[in-house]
């Protein structure tokens, strides 16, 4: 059996990335604590947000941490599928919009012939 593309992240490689950048690791994780607390929005909905996000960025990792931490502070299993919709939809969304440039050079060449 090969060795999986991405691999579970570790207790012991989190302990060597800590030791390799201490402060940057600090730094990091107080950004991500304010960043997730109560605020204008509350934490699930912040989860469910990074739910889809992540999905958008294809981090298997932030998928698996950020389903794990909307679970906990009670997101069903429904509104963590409707975030994955919504960021499909913005994924497929960015193609379409993005086909207008495709549009206006193929209007561009047309127009020169």
């Amino acid at each position: 059996m090969s060795d999986p593309l991405f691999p579970t992240n570790t207790g012991a490689l989190g302990k060597h990335r800590r030791d390799l950048t201490p402060d940057a690791t600090k730094a990091f994780e107080a950004f991500s604590q304010a960043v997730f607390a109560d605020g204008a929005l509350d934490t699930k909905t912040k989860q469910l947000i990074a739910v889809a996000v992540a999905h958008v960025t294809q981090c298997p990792y932030c998928i698996k941490g950020h389903t794990k931490a909307a679970l906990r502070h009670k997101a069903s299993e429904a509104e963590i599928m409707e975030a994955i919709w919504v960021a499909a939809e913005m994924r497929a969304g960015g193609a379409y919009a993005h086909s207008v440039l495709a549009l206006d050079e193929m209007q561009k060449a047309a127009d020169k012939d």
